[in-house]
């Protein structure tokens, strides 16, 4: 076991994925000499060579577009968005041709690539630096869509997800880079926790709490609070958003009767609002209350002294929970 920051826990696992397979290569805006704006990428160049660890132009279309014609040539290329914001000149790339490439072909063509896009606010930065764009990629068919929210699931799933065949949007959680956990770098890839199911991170029976990406550590903080109440609030997280393990999700909600959904984007027509309905329909006669949803206000992304205000906490969280408890 190594204690590592998420971000540390990443180059380490972007590093593995090199040396396993020669056909995996790294492409992003300052992701070889500077190592990347986080520094996620530091080192992987200079090791690797430039060949492999590819400083681009400041092109998002190109570099994914470029990317998609690697992977389609037997390649498994690696891109780094700079930021979440900066995503949405390659939207048209990804919906259009990446997530669609294998249906179009009736299967005769993969697209191995993964896409890594530094999500969400918390770092008092401004709009296109603190975007929660999650939902517009898990409602496209053809990608599958996964958010690590911790330093011991970011080193095996960025591993998962290069191993993958198909195409991945991979979320990493940009307020959660210096925090650190446990990390087993010596465990078999193929004996790690599946990349597509959702995680129990901690028990209960009162309620269940379901987060991804920055937002588990911040239903873990509202679950410890609770716990001193006398409220047992179970805390999943998520960690695929498309597929999604809804059996997870659902034998919770069963079981307790109650359930939150937090995440930062925006509530109108955000993650949370698939999840509600789903877990609506499947657990409605189990249900003791409606799903409360918490995240951010439909508004733009605030300037960075307003963030705080518009972020979920877990004063919003205990609240929502309380309120699950007056019907």
């Amino acid at each position: 076991m190594a204690t590592l920051a998420l971000a540390r826990a990443l180059n380490l696992g972007l590093r593995r994925a090199l040396e396993s397979d020669p056909r995996v290569v790294i492409m992003g805006e300052d992701v070889g000499k500077l190592g990347g704006v986080f520094r996620v990428t530091d080192g992987l160049q200079r090791d690797f060579g430039e060949d492999r660890v590819m400083d681009t132009p400041l092109a998002e279309s190109g570099i994914v577009g470029t990317a998609i014609g690697m992977a389609l040539r037997g390649l498994r290329p690696i891109c780094e968005i700079q930021f979440d914001g900066f995503v949405f000149p390659a939207y048209d790339q990804i919906v259009n041709q990446l997530a669609k490439l294998h249906y179009r072909s009736r299967g005769t063509l993969t697209v191995p690539l993964v896409i890594r896009i530094p999500f969400g606010g918390g770092i008092g930065a401004v709009e296109h630096h603190s975007e929660s764009p999650e939902a517009l990629f898990a409602h496209i068919p053809g990608l599958k869509v996964v958010a690590c929210g911790n330093a011991a699931d970011a080193y095996t799933m960025i591993q998962q997800a290069v191993a993958c065949d198909d195409p991945v949007i991979f979320f990493e959680p940009k307020r959660r880079y210096w925090e650190r956990a446990e990390v087993d770098t010596d465990a078999p890839l193929d004996q790690a926790f599946p990349l597509t199911a959702a995680r129990v991170v901690r028990e209960g029976r009162d309620v269940t709490l379901l987060a991804y990406g920055p937002s588990v550590k911040l239903a873990l903080d509202a679950a410890a609070a609770a716990a001193e109440e006398g409220r047992e609030i179970e805390v999943i997280d998520v960690r695929s958003l498309s597929p999604l393990d809804f059996h997870t999700i659902s034998s919770s909600v069963s079981r307790t009767g109650r359930c939150v959904v937090v995440h930062e984007a925006p509530v109108f027509l955000g993650f949370g609002a698939e999840l509600a309905a789903r877990i609506t329909e499947s657990c409605f006669y189990r249900l003791e209350a409606p799903v409360l949803r918490v995240g951010g206000f439909s508004i733009p992304y605030p300037p960075s002294r307003l963030e705080e205000h518009y972020l979920p906490d877990v004063d919003k969280i205990l609240d929502a929970v309380d309120r699950t408890f007056s019907y």
